[in-house]
C-alpha cells in the first residue's frame, strides 16, 4: 500500500503508489553527513555534469496543437509560444527528447519572422539548440516549431496504452506521464519546474474518441483535412510547470458529481465500467472541500478529471490525475476492502498536489520530497476524515513509518533532501525516503507544532507562494513565524542528514519519582553505531505511563546526545513508554526491566494499538541489527495472543515473513511454520471464515491476513476449507467474496499442483477486472514445484500480463519460496535486456531488482548480484542495487549470529514440560 507500490509508494494492496528552483551553483549545500561506519558502503558513482537551461529566453504562453496517430503510433505537433528574450542571443536552448523538429522560426513582436538555420540535438542532455542567422534582440516575440514524435511504449512522455474494448478488440489510447522530466518527449519546451507559463492546448483526434486535458473544452470543430477527425480546444491553463500538463485520447465512460463548493468532478473509466468509478468520485467530491477548508485556499480550477488508464507505471499520477486502473476502479461486488482503502488514499494523495505542487511548485527537483512527503502524509489525514472507521493512522505506521525506517537504517540510504543536478538523478529519489520518511517527519512536525499552528503556517506559505515556486526553507519559515518554534533547526537534522536515532532509555526509582536517562545514537541496521563523529538529531520526545497510556505525561525536545529527566509521581509499579503514538521518527531500546514491565500491557491491551505495534517493530529491528537476540522478540510475539487489531497483526505478520524468508536458508524452516500456526490460530478461530453481524472494514482486512498466513503455513483445517471453497468458486456454486480471494488463492497454490496452476491461469484469463487479474498475478509465485515456477515466470513476460504488472509476478515468485527466489534471479538475468528496455529509467526497474534479490542471505550472492549489475548497469537503480547487496550481507550476518538460538528456542517450545 501507502506503499512503491508510489513509485511511488508500497501499497496496502501490494500495488504501488505513485508520484507528483535556484541555479545548481547556488543550491544550499547540506551539512556534512556522518561518515559511514567501517562496515559501510561503496561510494555512490560520480554525478553527471549538468547545466540548467540558459535564462536568455523564457516562455510566457505555449500554444500547442498535437495530432496523435493511433494506428502508426506517431504524432505531429505545432508549437506557437509567446516568449520573452531577456538577453540578446542568436540561439534558443530548450529541452527535447525523441522528437524531430521539422521547422523553427522566431518573429519579434511587430517584426519579420527569422527561420532557424540549424537544430543541434544534445541527446545525452535531452536538449536542442536552435541557431538563428541573426541576433534575437531583447523583447517579446513568437517562437514557432513544427515537429513529429513517437507515441512510445515506455509508459512515459506521450505514449500509447493498450486496452480491450467490450467486444474484445485490442485498441490503443494516447496518454501522458510527464513527471518528472518527460514533457520534453511530447513537445520541445523549457522542462524545468521553475519555468512556468500558461498553456493553450488543442488536440486533433478521431471524432469517436474522448479528448481530455487539464482544462475544460472551449471549442470542438471538424478538422478541415479529414472528416473523421475533430479539433478539440481547451481553455487556457493557469500559470504552471510543464510537468503538470496532461492530455488523454481514448474511449471512456464517466460518472460526475459536484463537490459542495461547486467544482465539477468526473471519473473517466473504460467503456462499460462507469459504475466502478463511483467510489473514487465519492472520495474526490468529499476531499476537495476538506482540503479547501484545511488549507483555507479554494481549489484553483473549475473542474477536475480522474482517469483510469490501462498501462500506467505509477499507481497514480499527479496533476493530470491519470491513474492506473486499479488505483481508481472499485466494483461493489468484486473489489476487496484493501482496494477501496487504496483508492481512497491515492485520490487523497493526488488531490493534495493540486495545492501542494500545482499551486505552489518546488523550485527544483531537490525539493521534490516536500511535494511527495507532504501529499503522502495528508492523504491519511483526508482518508481519516472521510472514513474514520479505517483507523488509518495506525496503518500509516505499518505502511510508511516502519518501512522508511527499514530503508533509512542502511548505510546506503540517503538524506530526504538530495541535491539533484541532472534530471536522471530524480528517479533515484522517488523512493521510500522521499515519500514515506518525508511523510513521517511531517507527521512528527505536525504533532510538535500542533494542528492549529500547522494549518496557519500552511496557509501563510500557500498564499505567499501561490502560482510561484518555493524551496523547503520557505515552508519552515512560514511554520516558524506562526509557531515561534525553531522549525528550520529541528527539521534540518531530519531532512539534510540520512538516518535516524536510536534512543536508549533506563529508569531509576527515587521515592515517588522515576529518573530517566536517555542517550541518542544513530541507528544502524548493521549493529551499534561505531563512527567517529556523532550525528545528532533534535528529537521531539513524548512520554506516557500506565497512569494514562493515551496522554503524554511529558514532552521535550532532545537536542543533545544525553538527557536526564524526572517523571514526578510515578510509582514503582507503573510502566513508562517513550514515543506515544509512535510519532517520533526514532527507535527506542528499553533497559531489560523497563521492557519487562511493558509486556503485560501488550497482553491486556492497555497499551494502545499503535504503541503495541511500535514496541514490537522496534524490538524486531534491534534483533535484526544484532543489538538484542531474535529469541527475545519471538517471546514478545507470543504475548500478542489476545491482539484484536488488524494493523498490529499486519506488522507482526510482515516481520514473521522476513524471519521466515531468512530461515528458508536453514534446515529447520518447518519449525517457523509451526510457530506461525501457533501464533495465528487463536485469532483465526475467533474470526472464522465468514463475516459476523456488525463487523467492518478492518475485520475484513484482518480475516484475509490471518487466513492467508495460516493457509501458507499449511494449517490443516485452513487448507481443507480453502480447497473446498475454491472448488465451489470455480464451479460457480458459491463465488468467493473479494476479501477471501487472495488468501484462498495463495493457500491452494502454495499446496497445489499443475492442475491448480492451470485453473488459476484460466481464472486470470476470464477475469474482467484488472484488480482480479492483479490479485492472481501476485500469488502465482506461491507454487512450489520447479517446472511450475518456470511456467509462472514465462507467463510473467507473456501478452497476458500488462507490462507494469510483470514485476509483481516475478516478485511473487522470488518471495514464494527458496527455489522461487533462485529461479526468479536466474530469469531476470536471462531476460535482462528485455526487462531493462521495458523499464529503464523508471522506478519499476528498482522495484524489480529489490523484489528479486532482497531475500538472499549469503556473502557469495551479494558478490554475484554486485558483479551482475557492474556488467549490466542500470543507472536509475544504482542505489537500489547497493541497498540490496547490503541487505543480503546483513541477512547473512543475522543468520550466522542467531540461527542456532532460534532453532533451540523452537525445539524447547515443542519439548514436553520436565517432570518435577
Amino acid at each position: 500500500s501507502g506503499a512503491f507500490s508510489c513509485p511511488c509508494c508500497p501499497s496496502i494492496c501490494g500495488s504501488s503508489r505513485s508520484l507528483d528552483f535556484l541555479a545548481p551553483e547556488t543550491l544550499p549545500s547540506p551539512p556534512p553527513l556522518p561518515s559511514p561506519s567501517p562496515r559501510c558502503s561503496p561510494a555512490m558513482p560520480e554525478k553527471r555534469p549538468f547545466e540548467r537551461l540558459p535564462a536568455d529566453v523564457s516562455p510566457l504562453n505555449y500554444g500547442l496543437c498535437l495530432k496523435p496517430d493511433l494506428i502508426d503510433f506517431t504524432f505531429e505537433g505545432k508549437l506557437e509560444a509567446a516568449v520573452q528574450v531577456k538577453n540578446a542571443t542568436n540561439q534558443i536552448v530548450m529541452n527535447c527528447a525523441d522528437i524531430d523538429i521539422i521547422t523553427a522560426s522566431y518573429a519579434p513582436e511587430g517584426d519579420e519572422e527569422v527561420h532557424a538555420t540549424g537544430f543541434n540535438y544534445q541527446n545525452e542532455d535531452e536538449k536542442v539548440t536552435l541557431s538563428f542567422p541573426s541576433t534575437l534582440q531583447k523583447g517579446t516575440g513568437t517562437l514557432k516549431i513544427d515537429f513529429v514524435g513517437e507515441l512510445n511504449d515506455k509508459m512515459k512522455g506521450f505514449y500509447r496504452s493498450k486496452y480491450t474494448t467490450p467486444t474484445g478488440d485490442t485498441r490503443y489510447a494516447a496518454v501522458t506521464q510527464f513527471e518528472a522530466t518527460d514533457a520534453r518527449r511530447a513537445f520541445p519546451c523549457w522542462d524545468e519546474p521553475a519555468i512556468k507559463a500558461t498553456f493553450d492546448i488543442s488536440l486533433v483526434v478521431p471524432k469517436d474518441r474522448v479528448a481530455l486535458s487539464n482544462m475544460n473544452v472551449v471549442d470542438r470543430k471538424p478538422y478541415p483535412d479529414d472528416e473523421n477527425l475533430v479539433e478539440v480546444k481547451f481553455a487556457r491553463t493557469p500559470i504552471m510547470s510543464t510537468y503538470l500538463v496532461a492530455f488523454v485520447v481514448g474511449e471512456y465512460d464517466f460518472v460526475e458529481a459536484r463537490s459542495l463548493d461547486g467544482v465539477l468532478v468526473r471519473v473517466y473509466t473504460p467503456v462499460g465500467k462507469a459504475e466502478q468509478g463511483k467510489f473514487a468520485l465519492e472520495v474526490a467530491a468529499k476531499t476537495l472541500p476538506f482540503y479547501k477548508d484545511y488549507f483555507n485556499v479554494p481549489y484553483p480550477l473549475p473542474k477536475i478529471d480522474l482517469i483510469a488508464i490501462a498501462d500506467f507505471a505509477a499507481g497514480k499520477f499527479s496533476f493530470s490525475l491519470n491513474y492506473r486502473e486499479t488505483a481508481l476502479l472499485i466494483d461493489p461486488k468484486n473489489s476487496c476492502s484493501s482496494s477501496r482503502q487504496w483508492v481512497a488514499l491515492v485520490v487523497g494523495h493526488e488531490l493534495a498536489h493540486q495545492w501542494f505542487g500545482n499551486l505552489v511548485t518546488m523550485e527544483w527537483w531537490t525539493h521534490l520530497w516536500l511535494n511527495e512527503g507532504f501529499a503522502s502524509w495528508i492523504e491519511y489525514l483526508c482518508v481519516d476524515h472521510c472514513f474514520p472507521e479505517y483507523d488509518i493512522w495506525t496503518q500509516f505506521v505499518s505502511a510508511d513509518y516502519t518501512r522508511a525506517q527499514e530503508l533509512d537504517a542502511l548505510d546506503n540510504s540517503h538524506p530526504i533532501e538530495v541535491s539533484v543536478g541532472h534530471p536522471s538523478e530524480v528517479d533515484e529519489i522517488f523512493d521510500a525516503i522521499s515519500y514515506s520518511k518525508g511523510a513521517s517527519v511531517i507527521r512528527m512536525l505536525h504533532d510538535y507544532i500542533g494542528d492549529e499552528d500547522f494549518r496557519k503556517g500552511m496557509n501563510l506559505y500557500l498564499k505567499k507562494f501561490q502560482q510561484k515556486n518555493a524551496a523547503t526553507e520557505d515552508l519552515w519559515e512560514s511554520l516558524e513565524e506562526v509557531s515561534g518554534k525553531p522549525i528550520a533547526a529541528v527539521m534540518n537534522t531530519w531532512t539534510k542528514q540520512m538516518g535516524f536515532p536510536l534512543i536508549y532509555v533506563e529508569a531509576e526509582q527515587q521515592e515517588d519519582d522515576k529518573v530517566l536517562k536517555l542517550v541518542q545514537k544513530k541507528f544502524c541496521a548493521s549493529g551499534p553505531y561505531t563512527g567517529e563523529d556523532l550525528p545528532m538529531w533534535m528529537v521531539p520526545i513524548s512520554i506516557c505511563t500506565s497512569d494514562d497510556p493515551t496522554c503524554a505525561k511529558m514532552q521535550i525536545l532532545m537536542d543533545k546526545p544525553e538527557l536526564t529527566l524526572v517523571l514526578k509521581d510515578t510509582k514503582p509499579d507503573q510502566w513508562v513508554k517513550l514515543n506515544l503514538g509512535t510519532v517520533g521518527f526514532y527507535r527506542t531500546q528499553y533497559s531489560p526491566d523497563m521492557l519487562e514491565s511493558l509486556i503485560p500491557a501488550i497482553k491486556d491491551l492497555s497499551l494502545p494499538p499503535v504503541d503495541r505495534l511500535g514496541l514490537q517493530n522496534d524490538l524486531f529491528s534491534l534483533a535484526r541489527a544484532g543489538i538484542i537476540s531474535t529469541v527475545e522478540v519471538l517471546k514478545v510475539m507470543e504475548a500478542f495472543v489476545n491482539e484484536p487489531n488488524y494493523t498490529v497483526w499486519s506488522d507482526l505478520s510482515c516481520n514473521l515473513e522476513i524471519l521466515s524468508t531468512l530461515l528458508s536458508h536453514t534446515d529447520f524452516y518447518e519449525e517457523i511454520q509451526v510457530f506461525v500456526k501457533d501464533v495465528f490460530s487463536p485469532i483465526g478461530e475467533r474470526l472464522g471464515w465468514d463475516p459476523k453481524p456488525g463487523e467492518g472494514h478492518l475485520d475484513a482486512l484482518l480475516r484475509g491476513l490471518v487466513l492467508g498466513k495460516l493457509g501458507k503455513a499449511g494449517h490443516k483445517a485452513t487448507l481443507e476449507e480453502a480447497r473446498r471453497r475454491f472448488k465451489d468458486h470455480v464451479e460457480g456454486k458459491h463465488v468467493l467474496s473479494a476479501d477471501l480471494r487472495s488468501p484462498v488463492y495463495l493457500t491452494i497454490l502454495k499446496h497445489g499442483d499443475s492442475t491448480t496452476l492451470d485453473t488459476m491461469l484460466k481464472l486470470h484469463k476470464q477475469a474482467d477486472m484488472q484488480e482480479e487479474k492483479n490479485r492472481i498475478e501476485r500469488v502465482l509465485g506461491a507454487i512450489s514445484q520447479p517446472e511450475l515456477i518456470q511456467k509462472v515466470l514465462t507467463f510473467a513476460l507473456s501478452e497476458e500480463v500488462r507490462p507494469q504488472d510483470t514485476v509483481s509476478v516475478i516478485g511473487g515468485v522470488a518471495g514464494g519460496s527458496k527455489q522461487g527466489r533462485k529461479a526468479a534471479w536466474k530469469f531476470v538475468r536471462d531476460n535482462w535486456e528485455e526487462l531493462y528496455n521495458r523499464y529503464q529509467g523508471g522506478f519499476l526497474i528498482s522495484r524489480l531488482i529489490k523484489l528479486t534479490v532482497d531475500g538472499f542471505a549469503n556473502d557469495k550472492m551479494a558478490a554475484e548480484v554486485k558483479a551482475f549489475f557492474e556488467s549490466h548497469p542500470a543507472p536509475s537503480a544504482e542505489r537500489t542495487v547497493q541497498q540490496c547487496c547490503e541487505n543480503i550481507l546483513l541477512n547473512a550476518a543475522w543468520l550466522k549470529r542467531d540461527a542456532d538460538n532460534i532453532h533451540q528456542y523452537f525445539l524447547q517450545r515443542k519439548a514436553p514440560p520436565a517432570m518435577v
